[in-house]
């Protein structure tokens, strides 16, 4: 489903007129930036808004359908953290792909006028418009495919290659361990400043700025403006970027308990024990978010927020009123979806 907005500065309302405000502030929310836009993940439902060249914002709706089997693993601790991982980020492409196109519309609207201009001025050539679409197609795929090969080798398999290459088996195996962690956190960070100094993925990351602001507004309790949504911080517990971070010091503590004899057999035990690190990162993400009030204990979800300062920035009001309106649609369908089963439920 796509549903088009003019968004004029006024709060988002009901169908009804009513302002729509949180209803249910232990209600867990996830979402994800995306390019011009931002994608949030309701129980029923996920919503992507994206901003128009036009200054119209587009709604990309996507029920929820998870096979029982799937949502039966995803109950059980370790497990579900890898099913979860597998699930967003299929589910994740499909909203990537929606905004790459929208994005690729405007583009080539501007292109097009950019051609009538200079046909009237110059004399005709030959047409360039139609490789822009396929161009930014095939730039998401490559996108997806990247993020395949950098995740599952580049920041698995070539940090330990790396690590055995040029310290061989001069120390314990915590202490390798730990320079092969050392090693993972220096090329993540490497590969993180080098994307945001692009000015597409820079916006991508105000926008993912965005979505953080909202999430943390709406567990605060507070209507969902603008003006109060920049209050909050872009940085968050339970984020994608901490999980990252997370995963290369839980590999640490893992891959110590396992003695190997040899550099394949390193290679190997890494990629079998892949699973197993993402699912205990996964339930250390999600208690660390437990703990982020306790002052005591709040410290051990540092080193996510610290990532972030990479991958947010902050955003703009226009940013900010997009994630808003994402927010808002995903909470007013997933209610609309839930009434029914309620109504089931009494009978």
């Amino acid at each position: 489903m796509r549903r088009r907005i003019k968004y004029n500065g006024r709060k988002e309302t009901n169908e009804d007129g009513d302002p729509l405000l949180p209803q249910d502030s232990k209600a867990i929310y996830g979402g994800q930036a995306v390019i011009e836009g931002v994608m949030f993940a309701g129980k029923h439902v996920n919503v992507t808004a994206v901003r128009r060249k036009n200054n119209d914002i587009v709604f990309y709706e996507v029920p929820k359908s998870s096979p029982r089997w799937v949502q039966n693993l995803k109950k059980i601790p370790l497990v579900r953290g890898v099913v979860g991982i597998v699930e967003s980020s299929a589910k994740g492409s499909q909203h990537l792909n929606f905004s790459a196109e929208a994005y690729a519309e405007d583009e080539g609207e501007s292109e097009g006028k950019k051609d009538q201009t200079a046909q009237a001025a110059s004399p005709p050539k030959k047409e360039e418009k139609s490789g822009w679409n396929l161009t930014m197609i095939l730039g998401v795929a490559v996108m997806g495919v990247l993020s395949f090969v950098f995740g599952k080798l580049v920041f698995t398999v070539v940090p330990a290659v790396l690590e055995e290459l040029i310290f061989g088996s001069s120390f314990s195996i915590f202490v390798h361990n730990l320079i092969e962690g050392l090693i993972k956190i220096i090329f993540l960070l490497t590969y993180l400043y080098l994307i945001s100094l692009t000015p597409i993925v820079k916006r991508l990351f105000q926008y993912h700025g965005a979505e953080h602001k909202v999430i943390s507004a709406y567990e605060a309790g507070e209507e969902l403006t603008v003006k109060n949504v920049q209050k909050y911080t872009r940085l968050h517990y339970r984020c994608g970027s901490s999980f990252i971070i997370l995963s290369v010091i839980i590999g640490v503590i893992i891959y110590s308990f396992f003695q190997w004899d040899s550099l394949w057999q390193r290679v190997y035990l890494r990629v079998l024990l892949l699973p197993l690190v993402l699912g205990v990162s996964y339930e250390a993400l999600r208690f660390t978010n437990a703990l982020r009030d306790t002052p005591v204990l709040r410290f051990l979800g540092y080193p996510g927020l610290w990532l972030q300062l990479l991958t947010t920035k902050e955003p703009t009001d226009d940013q900010v009123a997009v994630s808003i309106a994402s927010f808002n649609r995903m909470r007013e369908l997933d209610g609309q979806m839930a009434e029914p089963k309620l109504g089931q439920s009494a009978v």
